[in-house]
């Protein structure tokens, strides 16, 4: 038996918000939460900003999470935990009436943020806070979930790939209940350096709100974000049963490698087009339907070049009457939690009819000419939507949504 699986719950916490609805105010109005670094003193960073959590994060945390929790936590794994707990929460479900083995929670976790910020508050129960699999563990603790519970990790798609798995287990059976999302912060002097290392990251300390520049001409690299995503995949048949809120259904996706190089994608976008067509044959979906575009877009020169190319070779002339915008010109780079965190971003476009802008977008590349809401958000109709995730590796994922039908 195949089930329609149905999103019933989404959250976000990035450094443009909290909570779901303030960021999403965010993000329709173009802000940027790029700022200097606070979290460290970056004076031996080439890089010294980042998009970095609001610092009311640690008090609206305590909501969630009990002073013993939170001693087990670090800070990246804490993010996840209340952006999972509010999701949940706010879903309104009650797991009392479920069958427990059937419920499973399936992260993106690239690391747990125990790095050398991490380790200066404390250095305890570090075998605990290390282990990318603690996050699912507490999560399915709290709750007495029996079912599947685990990390995946595939770089930048590491949460997109959460979410095709969550669909699969809902889709074939396997699961009536599954939450998905991702969350990460790499704001610390080793990735930041390693970043610098590989000409990976912006060099624009001067203007941090004008650093993130997808699909422009001057853009120098992505800026690094913190921050995580949830989404809560239920049966159609359980969301209905319980009288759920049905945000949106998710109808298909396409995971692939590009087996071409560990860091740079394959040339003219070709891995990503593979990726891009394969999710929407997977789907039912016919191209033409395809209303909004939810890109990958990191602005660094071969991802957004290559991506412009990807989405003409799926869609051809129809490219160019796609809106494509990206988060991370607002958010930066999120890194494991990006794929959640735009998933949840594409989901409010439909529920919303508001496409997010891509934001300093002022230096056109005529190179890349397709549609990208540049700077302001437009409202629009959005019945089916993709959401792109291209990762080091060759890691891709791309994912389809669309309005809710219960027919």
């Amino acid at each position: 038996m195949e089930n329609k699986v149905v999103i019933t719950g989404l959250n976000m916490i990035t450094s443009l918000g909290l909570d779901l609805k303030t960021n999403w105010e965010n993000m329709t109005a173009g802000k940027s939460g790029v700022k200097g670094i606070t979290l460290f003193d970056p004076q031996h960073t080439a890089t010294k900003i980042a998009a970095q959590i609001p610092d009311e994060f640690e008090i609206y945390s305590k909501k969630f999470c009990s002073k013993r929790l939170s001693r087990n936590l670090t800070r990246v794994s804490k993010f996840g935990y209340v952006c999972a707990e509010e999701a949940i929460e706010k879903s309104g479900i009650n797991f009392d009436l479920y069958d427990k083995t059937r419920c499973a929670v399936i992260l993106g976790i690239v690391n747990t943020g125990f790095s050398s910020i991490e380790q200066n508050n404390s250095s305890k129960k570090r075998i605990i806070k290390e282990m990318t699999n603690a996050l699912s563990a507490w999560i399915s603790m709290k709750h007495k979930l029996e079912g599947p519970s685990y990390p995946v990790s595939t770089a930048c798609s590491s949460s997109a790939y959460a979410i095709s798995i969550g669909y699969d287990l809902i889709k074939y059976n396997k699961a009536d209940f599954v939450l998905v999302g991702g969350t990460d912060s790499i704001v610390d002097p080793e990735h930041i350096d390693g970043f610098n290392e590989l000409y990976a990251l912006s060099l624009q300390n001067e203007h941090p709100e004008k650093a993130s520049r997808p699909f422009s001409k001057d853009r120098d690299g992505f800026v690094i974000g913190e921050g995580a995503g949830m989404l809560i995949l239920e049966s159609e048949h359980s969301a209905l049963n319980r009288k759920a809120e049905i945000h949106a259904e998710i109808c298909g996706y396409a995971t692939t490698n590009e087996s071409y190089n560990i860091m740079s994608p394959m040339k003219d976008g070709e891995g990503m087009a593979r990726t891009i067509a394969q999710a929407i044959k997977n789907s039912g979906i016919d191209k033409e339907d395809i209303d909004y575009i939810n890109a990958h877009g990191t602005s660094t020169p071969l991802n957004d070049k290559y991506e412009t190319l990807a989405l003409k070779k799926v869609f051809g002339k129809k490219a160019y009457e796609i809106p494509v915008s990206s988060l991370k010109s607002m958010i930066g780079h999120t890194i494991g939690a990006a794929g959640a965190i735009e998933a949840a971003a594409t989901i409010m476009s439909i529920v919303t009819g508001i496409l997010p802008p891509t934001i300093n977008y002022d230096n056109l590349d005529p190179e890349l000419d397709l549609d990208y809401v540049a700077n302001e958000s437009r409202q629009k109709d959005t019945q089916v939507a993709l959401s792109n995730s291209f990762a080091f590796g060759g890691h891709n994922a791309s994912l389809v949504f669309k309005k809710y039908d219960s027919n």
